[in-house]
């Protein structure tokens, strides 16, 4: 069996004919609720080190419960990128309620006074939204109405590094809360070119990964190099590919163009070594926004055919890892 799916863009009749396209879901919700959650704003020195001297902070969480009732429902904890929830998560959202899954969505910027680091990325640590997660995960396994063995998290480009890396043990058993742990991981173009200590001893529970073959944002290539490593160590992991499909392919609002001013780790190589620093791989030294290999302008845009690809992917995957009816 391949390592990597390729499924063939749908028909081109797709994009001449909405009709033959699946629809997106409208879904209405029977409840809404807004919660809280106590967090933290760390380094990423800090949070690699299990540093937990960092700023506290409230960030918010919107659930989205599809049903009355009182029986406890699977949730998927949806996870932004760098420019806040966006048009991408909102339909995800409607989707996975459509389908009646919960969902759980997190606003990690709002309360840090956020709007986006995608033109400037030290406005917060690339890892902190880790802790985001984990802290969520904490309060959707006491909810009611949830079912705590079911919670699965999904992220896109930067929440895409929360998805897939949330999975490492070793982050776990630093931020985990006592009891809970997710049931299976689902990063969007997540970048994948560094390499972390441990990084191969990750959760037992499905990881599943889709990025696109074009995206020249965080591309695809090191997420190969990281899969076929964790399948050596005998985890249940799977990239799936899309052709011709950039970054935040899934984001019906957004153009397929440059984004000038959007920073890229695109050509850096990136380990940590030792523990709680970031290198350089080619210089040695410690990482910074300002390392030559850091440029601006990779493409950004939506692509129909590898949306809806990608959509149906997902659905059947948490069919069948949630044993929904």
């Amino acid at each position: 069996m391949s390592i990597y799916s390729r499924p063939a863009i749908f028909s081109i009749a797709c994009f001449a004919f909405a009709c033959l396209c699946p629809p997106m879901s409208s879904a209405q919700v029977a409840r809404t609720e807004l919660h809280t959650i106590p967090t933290l704003t760390l380094s990423d020195r800090q949070l690699l080190t299990g540093d937990t001297k960092g700023t506290p902070v409230t960030i918010a969480g919107e659930l989205r419960i599809p049903r009355f009732g009182t029986d406890r429902l699977p949730v998927v904890v949806l996870v932004h990128g760098s420019g806040g929830v966006g048009a991408n998560v909102d339909r995800w959202s409607r989707e996975l309620n459509g389908m009646g899954l919960a969902t759980f969505v997190i606003d990690s910027f709002t309360a840090r006074g956020i709007q986006s680091t995608s033109a400037n990325q030290t406005l917060l640590g690339r890892m902190n939204m880790i802790l985001d997660a984990y802290r969520a995960l904490g309060l959707l396994a006491a909810h009611p109405r949830i079912a705590p063995a079911k919670i699965v998290l999904m992220g896109f480009s930067r929440g895409g590094t929360v998805a897939l890396y949330a999975s490492l043990k070793r982050f776990e058993r630093m931020y985990g809360p006592e009891g809970a742990t997710f049931a299976a991981y689902i990063p969007f173009y997540a970048p994948c070119s560094t390499t972390y200590i441990g990084d191969e001893d990750v959760s037992d529970k499905p990881i599943r990964l889709f990025h696109g073959a074009a995206d020249d944002y965080a591309p695809v290539a090191p997420c190969r190099t990281y899969v076929e490593r964790l399948r050596t160590a005998g985890k249940d992991v799977t990239l799936t590919e899309y052709p011709d499909a950039h970054h935040a392919f899934d984001n019906p609002l957004i153009k397929v163009g440059p984004a000038p001013q959007s920073q890229t780790p695109r050509r850096c190589v990136l380990k940590e070594e030792p523990a709680g620093t970031i290198i350089n791989a080619a210089t040695k030294q410690p990482f910074t926004m300002e390392d030559p290999c850091i440029e601006r302008g990779p493409s950004l845009g939506y692509n129909a055919a590898a949306t809806a690809a990608a959509t149906q992917a997902v659905k059947e995957f948490l069919q069948t890892t949630l044993a929904l009816r």
